[in-house]
């Protein structure tokens, strides 16, 4: 950046719509996967937040929840303990979800807060510490 210039912020907004992009192939959708030292312990969390289990295979190492077309796959960690991992999961109705999941006994590692960089989050840490960035978009001109 030169001298005077104004700071950039990146924008949770997209630069471009699906309208905007050449005819090729498509990403559809995303589904992280998170670690989990206890697989039982994790879908139970996961069940309080309203998501619901779709599939688990035999053994019980690896499960995918599900919520809103959301999908979260979850793996038991093997020996050497794998790193926690940050996800946002993006919402039109962040503070009616922040409500639902506060009657669903939820806690919290940060309440709803507005960020610089045009929107606002709150955020729920499992067990494992993977931490869960619930972002709704700003309106350009709130």
């Amino acid at each position: 950046m030169r001298s005077g210039d104004a700071p950039v912020l990146l924008s949770a907004r997209p630069q471009f719509t699906q309208e905007d992009l050449p005819l090729m192939a498509r990403l559809a959708r995303i589904a992280p996967e998170l670690p989990a030292a206890n697989l039982p312990g994790a879908l139970a969390f996961y069940e309080q937040l309203g998501f619901h289990t779709v599939s688990q295979l035999p053994g019980r190492d690896y499960a995918i929840v599900e919520r809103d077309g959301v999908a979260i796959h979850l793996f038991k960690q093997g020996p050497r303990p794998a790193s926690p991992v940050g996800v946002h999961i993006f919402t039109p109705n962040l503070a009616e979800l922040y409500e639902e999941l506060t009657e669903r006994g939820v806690r919290f590692a940060q309440g709803i807060e507005r960020k610089p960089w045009g929107t606002r989050d709150f955020r729920i840490r499992d067990e494992f510490g993977n931490e869960l960035k619930f972002t709704e978009p700003q309106p350009e001109d709130d």
